[in-house]
């Protein structure tokens, strides 16, 4: 035991070691956690005026960040860019960076828009619960129509992140939360003398959070050290080099992105048509695995930044170890997570509870329950993988990353198919072999980053 404990913070305080990589990881886990909470909050509230309503977020939203994930994915590698040129001493070229991620959000808005009636059409073909698809449009119109204050927060979180300066990231997403969850609870409930909004309110809020957060972050972005040290007065241009390293390396992330969350998407549908009791079973696991997979996601966002500035600074050897960090603090999360799943599984079922007793809900418990145990291992696999997918991006490694990401969520869509359609296994069966899939995928992700490949990778020159 002594010696595994001494391997695990073996490393602590050297560069890219576990120290390091917290002072960047906590902020961006607070603020993902936030992120999960305001989600988890939404659904929640929703969830105690039915399970429809519930439901139809859950869908909704899936089916908004599909079409928007793209373009997130694409300006999400600008952390990895400004990560880069900040370890090459080329200072002035990351406020570039970020203004061309900026460039490709304003650009991404009106397309999401325009895409409306294509989101309906996937509704309407569905076979979803009429009530829940009513609901599910008036949501992702909302959020379809707000959608620039979310990608644009996420481009100037992007930037700090990429500058290690993550602390100003989770400030404004806490002032996010608070607003969302505050709008939350007046809007969905009709406080305040408001009408009852339901499902609208719970958009309008999201909207609202995220607008605050950007709002946050764009005074942070055009502060005096940025401003003097960054050069940021002197990147609000198109620059054609840095905006060909950005889709040319963001690109991949980005198709991987849009075409994972397609295949999420259908995947989430799949389970939902099976009937309102699957529907509401699938829909409350999904809720507390997105909440204990979010927080990973900063330590993912911490990865891709350590290993971006070393590989700019020619020390793979740091960067490598920026990585290991990764994986040994994710696992320690996940453990965590493992316990609450598999022992409490009861309670956190039961939080979902709606104020007036529904037999759907009460039907759909023993399911729920069931879920969320083999989700145990789920949160396993999503430990190792974020960790090894933040080093590869951070190098560069974007196009293997995606191919192996695509390819095993596109392998879900026949696996289910077969599993539900076909064969009509029960709804758990099909759940842990989509969990025993996401396993694989972790050794393939180890294989690539031992092979060490990702070493030779020269973004910034």
């Amino acid at each position: 035991m002594k010696n595994i404990f001494k391997n695990y913070f073996s490393g602590y305080n050297k560069p890219g070691g576990i120290r390091e990589l917290l002072l960047i990881a906590l902020p961006m886990i607070i603020s993902t956690a936030a992120d999960g909470i305001m989600t988890f909050t939404d659904r929640l509230f929703l969830a105690q005026i039915g399970p429809e309503q519930m439901n139809a977020a859950l869908g909704g939203g899936i089916a908004l960040l599909t079409f928007t994930f793209f373009f997130t994915g694409l300006s999400g590698y600008s952390t990895a860019l400004v990560a880069q040129y900040l370890g090459a001493g080329q200072k002035d070229k990351t406020t570039v960076t970020a203004f061309q991620a900026m460039l490709i959000v304003i650009f991404a808005w009106p397309v999401i828009v325009l895409l409306l009636p294509v989101m309906k059409w996937f509704f309407t073909t569905a076979e979803l619960p009429q009530a829940q698809m009513a609901l599910q449009l008036q949501y992702i119109q909302i959020l379809a129509w707000g959608s620039l204050a979310g990608m644009l927060r996420h481009a100037l979180s992007c930037y700090f992140s990429g500058l290690g300066k993550t602390r100003i990231v989770m400030t404004a997403t806490l002032a996010a939360l608070a607003v969302n969850v505050i709008l939350d609870y007046i809007l969905i409930f009709g406080k305040l003398g408001l009408p009852v909004m339901g499902i609208r309110g719970a958009a309008i809020a999201t909207v609202s959070g995220a607008a605050t957060a950007a709002l946050i972050l764009f005074m942070a972005y055009l502060n005096r050290v940025n401003r003097t040290e960054y050069g940021v007065l002197r990147s609000f241009h198109f620059d054609g080099s840095v905006m060909k390293k950005l889709l040319y390396f963001g690109s991949p992330a980005g198709f991987e992105m849009l075409l994972n969350f397609i295949a999420f998407s259908v995947v989430v549908t799949m389970f939902q048509s099976r009937g309102d009791v699957a529907a509401t079973a699938t829909t409350v696991m999904f809720n507390w695995d997105l909440m204990s997979f979010i927080p990973l996601l900063g330590v993912e966002i911490a990865v891709t930044s350590l290993v971006g500035r070393y590989m700019g600074a020619g020390r793979p050897q740091v960067a490598h170890r920026s990585a290991i960090s990764g994986v040994k603090t994710g696992m320690f999360y996940s453990v965590i997570v493992l316990v609450f799943f598999v022992f409490f599984p009861h309670w956190l079922v039961e939080i979902f509870s709606p104020d007036v007793p529904n037999d759907v809900f009460t039907n759909a418990i023993p399911t729920a329950v069931s879920m969320i145990q083999i989700a145990s291992l789920y949160v396993l696999a999503e430990s190792m993988m974020v960790a090894f997918i933040g080093a590869l991006r951070g190098a560069g490694d974007t196009y293997f990353t995606m191919f192996a990401s695509v390819t095993l969520h596109w392998l879900m869509v026949p696996v289910l198919y077969f599993t539900l359609k076909v064969w009509e296994l029960p709804i758990t069966t099909s759940w842990f072999i989509i969990v025993l899939l996401f396993l694989l995928f972790c050794g393939a992700l180890y294989l690539r980053f031992r092979g060490g490949k990702w070493k030779t990778i020269k973004v910034v020159k």
